[in-house]
């Protein structure tokens, strides 16, 4: 579905750089709707660009993985390919590999 919601959520997607990650949240509030994780987490969940669109790289906001429609080992690998550790189900320095929208 490509709802006007849907798209400015996959638009933000494309702004989180390789190798780091956002959050369903940090998302939300930068598209202007602060309580919208749990629908940011479906849009990602709709975003049949995927990988090319990174919603892998949007995670929990303690760092843990979260969801995947690949699979959270789907998931688990392609972070791992952009240089990012998982340990626990959850990001290594997650605050060092946060990415923060300006």
């Amino acid at each position: 579905m490509r709802s006007d919601f849907n798209q400015k959520v996959w638009s933000a997607l494309k702004l989180i750089p390789r190798g780091r990650v956002a959050t369903y949240k940090e998302i939300a509030r930068f598209i202007g709707n602060f309580k919208a994780a749990r629908a940011v987490g479906q849009a990602c969940g709709r975003n049949s660009k995927a990988p090319r669109v990174p919603c892998h790289r949007v995670v929990k906001s303690d760092g843990s993985l979260g969801g995947y429609s690949g699979g959270v080992n789907k998931k688990i690998y392609l972070l791992k390919q952009e240089g990012l550790k998982i340990v626990k189900s959850k990001i290594e320095n997650f605050k060092k590999k946060k990415f923060e929208f300006i």
